[in-house]
């Protein structure tokens, strides 16, 4: 089994934050948002991972020079061999996969690193391939599949008029990830973009009518990192989720002086904390310092001072400081509001 991620938009409804990471890579609860990805379909996909194919953006799209090394690393910590590969130029998603194809063989999940997910993996041996789905309220702003006996029957892009609302959330099983790259190339080769882009609902539909057989994968939890606000939300459900596994993401090394962590929190290492409350649902980066704070259901990444604050969905950038009244804040690394 091989994992595509790719991951090489810009993020840009999450800036200022991806101004200086990008999106794949801003942390969660300790862990880089792509690195959670990977390890989760890892542990249940109950197949051995050969390899990891990243598909990052070129570092004139912010994707510093030490991201190929930090994705391997990932890769490799999970046992599976880490291949990086680099799209220049932003045409689609089916495009962006391509630009993976020495990897894209024999059975492979493709997992965009937009979303963070808990899902039931339970693979169709007798299907060619699975598409995992979450039920929305508002399906014209995604790709949604409709169904027929347990199959998938027909894949829209952004419906105007309602058609299902199966949204498809990024996650694809492919039985032979030979036919998706030969089918990629005839769309790239013959130009076929109606979008304007080479989409990966093309090579679906295309694979459909020749006889494949795609059924939907069931979606428990679907958390988004687009914007602020939802990825707030997402550290908020992660650290539930790590809570209810029995997970103390608090390090030991932790300086309370007359101070109080309510859980679930990640406080990462070398923090101190003094006359200040600390959770529900907060994530702090290592080497931190908070003074004299309350803050609840936040996400504040590493080297940050905080001091005389109220914090509620607040998202705080590396060296960062704060000091100042407004509570739900959205501020970039290296960012000082006093």
């Amino acid at each position: 089994m091989k994992i595509i991620v790719p991951m090489a938009g810009i993020g840009s409804r999450l800036r200022p934050h991806t101004l200086t990471t990008p999106k794949p890579l801003t942390v969660i609860a300790g862990k880089p948002i792509v690195q959670r990805l990977v390890e989760d379909i890892t542990s249940v996909v109950n197949q051995p991972i050969e390899e990891i194919a990243f598909i990052i953006g070129p570092s004139a799209k912010g994707f510093p020079a030490d991201t190929k090394d930090k994705l391997i690393a990932i890769a490799e910590s999970l046992g599976a061999k880490g291949s990086v590969f680099v799209q220049e130029e932003a045409l689609g998603t089916a495009h962006a996969i391509y630009c993976a194809k020495d990897a894209l063989s024999g059975p492979c999940v493709v997992a965009f690193a937009d979303t963070l997910f808990k899902a039931d993996f339970t693979l169709d041996a007798n299907a060619d391939g699975a598409i995992w789905v979450k039920q929305v309220e508002d399906p014209s702003a995604f790709g949604v599949v409709k169904l027929k006996d347990g199959v998938i029957t027909d894949f829209v892009e952004k419906p105007k008029e309602f058609v299902s609302d199966l949204a498809i959330i990024g996650i694809y099983y492919f039985k032979d990830g030979d036919k998706v790259k030969q089918e990629i190339k005839h769309l790239i080769d013959n130009d076929i973009r109606p979008s304007g882009e080479f989409q990966l609902t093309e090579v679906l539909e295309s694979l459909k009518q020749q006889g494949a057989q795609f059924v939907p994968g069931k979606v428990d939890a679907w958390m988004d990192c687009g914007k602020k606000d939802p990825t707030v939300d997402t550290n908020k459900q992660v650290l539930g989720f790590e809570q209810a596994d029995g997970n103390n993401l608090v390090s030991n090394d932790v300086v309370l002086e007359n101070s109080e962590i309510i859980q679930p929190c990640y406080i990462g290492k070398n923090v101190v904390l003094k006359d200040t409350k600390i959770g529900p649902y907060v994530s702090i980066g290592e080497n931190s310092v908070v003074e004299n704070s309350t803050i609840v259901n936040s996400l504040i990444q590493t080297n940050v001072h905080i001091s005389n604050a109220n914090l509620d969905n607040a998202m705080i950038g590396n060296h960062a400081k704060y000091n100042a009244i407004y509570t739900s804040v959205s501020i970039g690394d290296y960012t000082e509001l006093t």
